[in-house]
């Protein structure tokens, strides 16, 4: 199998389907996780991030040229995250309807959540990182408590938060789609861990 910098020279040059498919499976896991987060806790028991995927993957396919045609803005991997994240919408759109309120709604290129989105998809997993066994009222309050002090936080600290700690992106992605410096990044990230920490310790 050839690096991925050979593959996305061949996918760039040529379009070659082979190139494609294998640079997808390169990228399967850390878009796995990516829709694992971002996928409202509601459609946690009906829809499978593997299926979310398939459905991306294909688009991707069809939609090649239009990664071609704008490769010196987007690095190819946050490009089909975009792809991917575009069909989950449609699919908590299919699911939810007008209660859809997901942290990819309306979801762009150069643009991440909604403050909204974002805030509500961190309470859920941060709730899950809980260790201590809680009552059912208890994980509502601390579930009700992790989404105000979210809600609070700077919206852009928020999402950086979010890409950084559980997407696991690198810091120059971050700054690439926040449109902001590697610097900026890296300070909002340091100062939202500390925030998370201070959150944290008072719930556990």
């Amino acid at each position: 199998m050839h690096d991925t910098e050979t593959l996305q020279r061949n996918l760039i040059e040529s379009g070659d389907p082979q190139s494609l498919g294998q640079l997808m499976l390169k990228y399967q896991d850390r878009l796995e996780r990516i829709v694992r987060f971002r996928m409202d806790p509601r459609l946690v028991s009906r829809l499978d991030a593997a299926d979310v995927l398939q459905e991306g993957f294909l688009e991707a396919t069809k939609r090649i040229g239009d990664f071609r045609s704008q490769v010196e803005t987007i690095p190819f991997f946050l490009w089909l995250r975009f792809i991917v994240l575009q069909k989950l919408t449609q699919m908590h759109r299919f699911h939810l309807g007008a209660l859809a309120r997901d942290a990819t709604r309306d979801v762009s290129l150069y643009q991440t959540a909604p403050q909204q989105g974002t805030s509500i998809v961190l309470a859920a997993q941060l709730l899950g990182q809980l260790t201590s066994p809680s009552g059912a009222a208890m994980r509502e309050e601390n579930r009700r408590r992790i989404e105000l002090a979210l809600s609070h936080m700077d919206s852009v600290d928020r999402e950086v938060l979010a890409l950084r700690h559980f997407e696991q992106l690198s810091n120059n992605e971050v700054a690439r789609l926040l449109d902001i410096t590697p610097a900026a990044a890296s300070n909002r990230y340091i100062r939202a861990i500390r925030r998370l920490k201070l959150l944290m310790d008072e719930l556990v």
